[in-house]
């Protein structure tokens, strides 16, 4: 009926299922996968410290929506678990998806691992180091570079170093910022798909 159908009735209907067939077939082998990663790989277990996580949260210019809360809580514990994590966080444009990142950034920092953003653009990723830098309750706030900003929090065991690397900077830019993320002193990396070039290595 797809092909050959008798009625624009019975094609519509032949559409339908083949589309309906295609998505099942699509949902089961992301299960399938899911399932073998969840099975075969081992994930870090985090130590959510809440104390800390709250004074940051408690600092923030805005109050968290309850949808915003629920999906942090989520992540937090997916987060403790040994299981790898493998989200979906959707929203719309300015409904606090970046918040709900820096929060699962911050959990990484706070047990001695560093944290990478990737976004699409440079625009975004631009706009991303500022909007993290600024949203970070710190007492005091070190920019030592345009992409290279440390903030001091009360409650956290170290300073929080933020990286920005992006395609586009020049190439000692690149190089030194590199060999700071290489040597751990980036705690958190945002940038776009220059993350994932060969010569960037983050070791923790």
């Amino acid at each position: 009926q797809a092909h050959y159908p008798d009625s624009s009735d019975r094609w519509e209907a032949a559409r339908r299922r083949l589309a309906f067939d295609e998505l099942l077939m699509f949902q089961l082998v992301v299960l399938s996968r899911k399932h073998a990663w969840q099975q075969e790989d081992v994930g870090i277990p985090l130590d959510i410290q809440r104390a800390s996580l709250e004074s940051t949260l408690g600092a923030l210019p805005f109050k968290l929506t309850r949808a915003q809360t629920s999906v942090i809580d989520e992540i937090l514990d997916d987060l403790k678990s040994s299981k790898p994590m493998s989200r979906l966080l959707q929203g719309d444009v300015g409904s606090g998806k970046t918040v709900v990142a820096m929060i699962a950034l911050l959990v990484a920092v706070i047990n001695g691992y560093q944290g990478a953003l990737m976004v699409p653009t440079e625009i975004l990723a631009e706009q991303h180091f500022m909007t993290i830098a600024r949203l970070l309750p710190g007492a005091r706030i070190e920019t030592q570079s345009d992409e290279l900003v440390t903030v001091e929090i009360e409650s956290y065991p170290k300073p929080v170093t933020i990286g920005l690397l992006v395609g586009s900077l020049s190439r000692k830019s690149k190089r030194e910022m590199h060999a700071l993320i290489a040597d751990g002193r980036v705690d958190i990396a945002i940038g776009t798909h220059a993350l994932i070039q060969g010569d960037v290595k983050i070791p923790r």
